[in-house]
């Protein structure tokens, strides 16, 4: 008994070898589908679950952050109240004083009105009554006047008339005349017509009757060559005619023939023509379409790759935005408190201002300008600025604070202009220390006073400021001439 082994291999043949891989290759691209579908059914949902949840959040961040917003609201809108009805009882006090002001002229000027009405009055009277004198002088006038003008009328329309009957008979006379010698000169030029109208008759008869005669004998000439040569010409090609009448038919036939093939092989053409179309047709649009097939596949396939990164950067900028979102919001807040702060700061200053402010700015806080036209046209020229598009821009938004920024520098003038009469008020309050330092070292006697010089220091009728020089001596040997000096504070004083 021969022993049991292994079973010998049958070696394939080609074609089965070849059947055999390409099962393998179709069982490889269908596990390949596979996967691929279950890797796009998996990533469709993990992108339904990210959106969904990026949704939720969105929305509780969205509802704290208008919260908050809303509380910030809330206080901005209570403070803007308060500052509101604050300067409404400003607002309303300057109405007041105004409205009482405006009374006072109001009654002025209804007084003003009377009186000047009255004297309107008196004046349209004494107007009135000159009028009337004008008007009675006048129409005296235009009644003397009137008289001479239709008394010169009459006579001008007596002489207008007559001169106009006797025109119209002169050319009455002139006009028989003319139609007389018309009718005349129609009858013989009729007369003249008619004679010539006969002769012209009677000449184009005859001449018609010649012309007619000698056309007849011409034109009977001419019939008779003209049958001649006919019949010659029928004699000369009754041959010709019978073959010429058999080669058309002839001709007839053949044509007709060569037609009806030619309609064949055009038909024939046509049809190899067309299917040539079909075949190439359908195998450009089999290659379109596996074209087609692989290059949404490859498009596929780039989609899936960029939605990943999407995802993966989408992700990274929403947390970034997060953070900041979160800083941002922080330093807002913080900016807001500060300007609250500034604000309140503002508010406790204007209310400090108001108690020092005048009755004048209490009711007109905001002045007009003080500068003249001529002023106001040479700062210009001397600080010339274009107006660019962005200065306006700037100035749009700065509008509203026009009247602050004149208020501000309102004070900015009276702050300068109390410097100024600051330092005026202590020069002269310097002059007059030293006027009085100098007049009570003039009454008072001390160390200092008597070592510094001082007019009214005398003793033995001698000062201690320094003497002019003694003029020379006159030529005449006559001493100088002295004279008493007194000052004026003694004898103030023991006048006093």
């Amino acid at each position: 008994m021969p022993k049991k082994g292994k079973k010998s291999k049958v070696p394939l043949s080609d074609e089965e070898q070849l059947l055999l891989f390409q099962q393998k290759l179709l069982a490889e691209e269908e596990a390949a589908k596979k996967k691929e579908r279950l890797l796009t059914q998996f990533l469709k949902d993990k992108l339904a679950k990210e959106e969904h949840n990026s949704a939720l959040n969105l929305n509780k961040i969205n509802t704290q952050w208008r919260t908050v917003l809303r509380e910030v609201k809330t206080r901005e809108l209570h403070k803007d109240i308060e500052i509101l009805s604050q300067t409404f009882e400003r607002v309303v006090d300057c109405k007041d004083s105004v409205i009482k002001s405006l009374a006072k002229d109001l009654t002025e000027a209804e007084e003003q009105y009377a009186h000047a009405l009255r004297s309107h009055l008196h004046n349209v009277d004494q107007l009135l009554t000159l009028q009337r004198r004008r008007l009675n002088l006048l129409e005296e006038n235009y009644n003397m006047e009137l008289e001479v003008l239709t008394k010169e009328f009459e006579t001008e329309r007596k002489t207008i008339i007559d001169q106009h009957e006797k025109e119209i008979h002169y050319l009455q006379d002139v006009f028989m005349a003319m139609e007389q010698n018309y009718i005349d000169s129609e009858y013989e030029s009729k007369l003249e017509f008619q004679s010539m109208w006969d002769d012209l008759k009677n000449k184009n008869l005859e001449e018609k009757h010649f012309l007619r005669l000698q056309l007849e004998n011409i034109v009977e000439d001419l019939w008779r060559r003209f049958q001649d040569a006919l019949k010659n010409y029928t004699e000369a090609t009754e041959d010709r005619k019978i073959a010429f009448e058999t080669l058309k038919v002839k001709d007839e036939k053949s044509s007709k023939e060569i037609e009806m093939q030619m309609k064949k092989i055009q038909k024939l053409q046509e049809a190899i023509a067309a299917l040539k179309g079909k075949i190439t047709a359908y195998s450009r649009e089999g290659e379109w379409q596996n074209q087609c097939i692989r290059n949404d596949k490859e498009l596929v396939h780039v989609q899936l790759r960029k939605l990943k990164a999407q995802r993966t950067q989408a992700r990274g900028k929403s947390q970034e935005n997060l953070v900041k979102l979160t800083l941002e919001s922080n330093a807002a807040l913080k900016g807001l408190k500060k300007v609250v702060e500034k604000g309140e700061k503002i508010l406790k200053l204007a209310e400090i201002c108001r108690k020092f402010e005048t009755e004048e700015e209490k009711v007109l806080p905001f002045y007009s300008s003080v500068l003249t036209p001529q002023e106001q046209e040479e700062v210009e020229k001397e600080n010339p600025e274009e107006l660019t598009e962005e200065l306006a821009k700037v100035m749009v938004d700065y509008s509203g604070m026009e009247n602050f920024w004149k208020r501000y520098n309102k004070v900015k003038l009276e702050v300068l202009s109390l410097e100024h009469r600051r330092g005026q008020l202590l020069d002269i309050s310097g002059k007059l220390r030293e006027m009085l330092k100098q007049y009570l070292d003039g009454i008072s006697v001390s160390d200092e006073v008597l070592s510094q010089l001082n007019p009214l220091f005398i003793v033995n009728h001698r000062s201690n400021l320094p003497q002019p020089p003694a003029p020379a001596p006159s030529g005449d040997g006559k001493p100088p001439a002295t004279y008493n000096i007194i000052e004026a504070a003694h004898i103030i004083s023991h006048t006093l």
